[in-house]
């Protein structure tokens, strides 16, 4: 008896311990929702559009959806506006719904472009119920941000933190509207920071396992001192609900984006003009560097900034303003950041030295222009080389489709299993330097090939279709 007795006291001192161990290591979300979730408001728009069926958010495609509870949801919602008719059958419904945050008190409101993106009208429902129309101010593409504006006054605001702060593993919580769902509170941990995604090389995202699902879109990431530190963008999805991966735009980005938008209209980000690639263990070897890192330059586009400075192709950028870059991702957001006519300190390795270059930052053109500015493919006309291939010299048609005024020749043939095979090059390729000398011509290029050392690695640059690329070649004993 007196041993059942000491053995309940220890059960009920262990599960004591256990609770309190389980309160000391998860945080209390209930004081920072409280406080916050009057700055967080729900977004929907409205398109006039012929009767096709009801209208998903970017991304989100019925068939993916159909049969899921996500899908019952969707339909309910719009089973109301589905009864439209009108002149022509056009009828207005809603075409997205999302989530946004205050950012004035006199109705500044931040959410995503792809929120409001074609929307005829725009809502802006509060969180004591009043729903508001909106004027959108200015969208960015590129950033996935708007701005919109309601008329009213006295509203509460965001406090706005700074994601460079987080850490990776630090907890997080998102308010939002997924499915229309006001006010919905989920939490996780940041996962990891300065993700680069595809078309999405100027935001270096935050990613998180916050749960995020369509209509969160827009609304604000906090840390757990209550300071919007992101705005939720993106999810990884194949069934279109959440799936462990969210991204986040950072605030400073976010907001710099929306400064820029209620002050000019259009937002202006840095530009250097470079084609960069990373930096494998390969490429490091042939570069003299004790590791890989940094942004390898593989083109500098002509009539940009870095065409006006002392950069050359082959450099490795691994410092921009002070900052390290370790990957090749990393440089974009950084350079974007600088206003057009700044200068900027860009710290490069050139032949295993290190040498600081000034360079004046440009605006960034538009997609199309840098399109042009890159080159196209090329076809080609033949002559051998001992490297297990066959190159040619280009004609004048042939540069101006690539973009490669002068110099390098064109690979018209890769010999199976030979060193330019080994190395990656395709038949297509134009080769402009080996190692760190120029390629002219075929002559040119057969003195530099001969001229390689035995049992080394040495680094080729060519240019596929409208991109430059660096490949390691390996020159056995």
């Amino acid at each position: 008896m007196v041993r059942m007795l000491i053995a309940g006291v220890f059960l009920i001192f262990s599960w004591a311990g256990l609770a309190s161990a389980a309160s000391m290591g998860l945080p209390d979300f209930t004081e920072l929702v409280e406080e916050n979730h009057p700055v967080v408001v729900n977004i929907s728009t409205t398109r006039s559009q012929s009767g096709s069926g009801p209208q998903l958010p970017p991304g989100i495609e019925w068939p993916d959806i159909e049969g899921t509870p996500f899908g019952e949801l969707f339909r309910k919602f719009f089973e109301e506006q589905e009864r439209g008719g009108g002149e022509g059958n056009r009828r207005e419904t809603p075409s997205s719904l999302g989530s946004g945050f205050i950012i004035s008190d006199d109705g500044y409101v931040l959410t995503n472009n792809h929120v409001v993106d074609g929307a005829e009208q725009v809502f802006v429902r509060l969180h004591d119920r009043r729903q508001l129309a909106a004027e959108v101010i200015g969208t960015d593409e590129r950033s996935d941000v708007a701005v919109l504006k309601i008329e009213a006054e006295n509203l509460p605001v965001a406090k706005i933190g700074a994601s460079k702060s987080l850490k990776v593993g630090e907890w997080v919580l998102a308010i939002g509207s997924p499915f229309g769902f006001d006010h919905s509170v989920t939490a996780g941990i940041v996962s990891a920071k300065g993700r680069s995604l595809p078309r999405e090389n100027y935001t270096p995202f935050i990613q998180t396992d916050v749960a995020i699902n369509p209509g969160n879109s827009g609304g604000p990431l906090f840390d757990l001192e209550g300071r919007v530190v992101g705005v939720n963008s993106q999810i990884y999805s194949r069934s279109g609900g959440f799936m462990g991966l969210s991204f986040a735009i950072p605030i400073e980005v976010a907001m710099d984006v929306a400064e820029q938008l209620r002050d000019n209209g259009r937002v202006s980000r840095g530009w250097l003009g470079v084609v960069i690639q990373e930096v494998t263990r390969e490429l490091a070897e042939s570069f003299g560097m004790e590791r890989a890192r940094g942004a390898l330059v593989s083109q500098i586009v002509r009539g940009s900034p870095a065409s006006r400075s002392d950069i050359e192709v082959g450099d490795v950028i691994v410092e921009f303003n002070g900052e390290p870059v370790p990957t090749s991702s990393s440089l974009p957001p950084l350079v974007g950041l600088v206003r057009a006519g700044t200068d900027a300190e860009v710290v490069v390795l050139r032949r295993g030295e290190r040498t600081v270059l000034a360079v004046t930052i440009g605006e960034l053109p538009g997609q199309e222009e840098l399109a042009n500015a890159t080159g196209r493919g090329v076809e080609p006309k033949p002559t051998a080389t001992r490297l297990g291939a066959v190159v040619a010299e280009p004609d004048d048609t042939q540069r101006e489709a690539a973009g490669v005024p002068e110099g390098g020749v064109i690979v018209t043939e890769v010999k199976d299993g030979g060193l330019a095979d080994q190395a990656g090059i395709e038949p297509g390729d134009m080769v402009l330097m080996l190692g760190s000398d120029k390629v002219d011509s075929v002559s040119d290029f057969d003195r530099l090939v001969e001229g390689l050392p035995t049992g080394s690695s040495v680094a080729v640059l060519v240019h596929r279709g409208a991109n430059p690329l660096f490949l390691p070649l390996r020159l056995p004993e």
